[in-house]
């Protein structure tokens, strides 16, 4: 062990040494998303870092109604308060579509609840300020009036 660290010491200033004198070699330089994207250009390079989105933004709930409970045995008779979630599509015009349940609170709840839903409007989701179909779960929470 002793003459391992003995070689490697007396060898390294003769290695940095070779490096240090040996011909220099070609550097391989990467290329760039702003050399790729900006190829058309022809070699010149954009002052500005290039943008490639100015972000992403979820859906925003703008109206909504309650849900109606006349035509089920009211969650209200259970002292526990009940969660659906409800798994969407919002389109560019702020539709819920594409509607289904991911949690279930009762085959009736449940209908009610997609009912409601099918009704909201929301603003629509963006990427770099353009609206788009955006997946979405919406988790509803159905609170006992008293």
């Amino acid at each position: 062990m002793r003459k391992a660290l003995l070689v490697t010491l007396f060898l390294s200033p003769v290695l940095l040494h070779a490096q240090a004198n040996s011909p220099a070699q070609p550097q391989i330089a990467l290329a760039t998303p702003k050399a790729i994207v900006g190829s058309a250009d022809r070699g010149t390079t954009p002052s500005k870092p290039l943008r490639i989105s100015t972000g992403v933004t979820a859906p925003k709930l703008v109206y909504s109604i309650a849900v109606n409970s006349e035509n089920t045995t009211p969650w209200t008779d259970v002292s526990v308060n009940r969660t659906v979630t409800v798994g969407m599509v919002v389109d560019v015009t702020g539709k819920p579509t594409e509607l289904k349940i991911v949690k279930s609170a009762g085959p009736l709840v449940d209908h009610n609840v997609l009912a409601a839903v099918s009704q909201y409007r929301f603003q629509p989701g963006t990427v770099s300020n353009q609206p788009v179909a955006f997946p979405l779960n919406l988790e509803i929470n159905l609170v006992a009036a008293r």
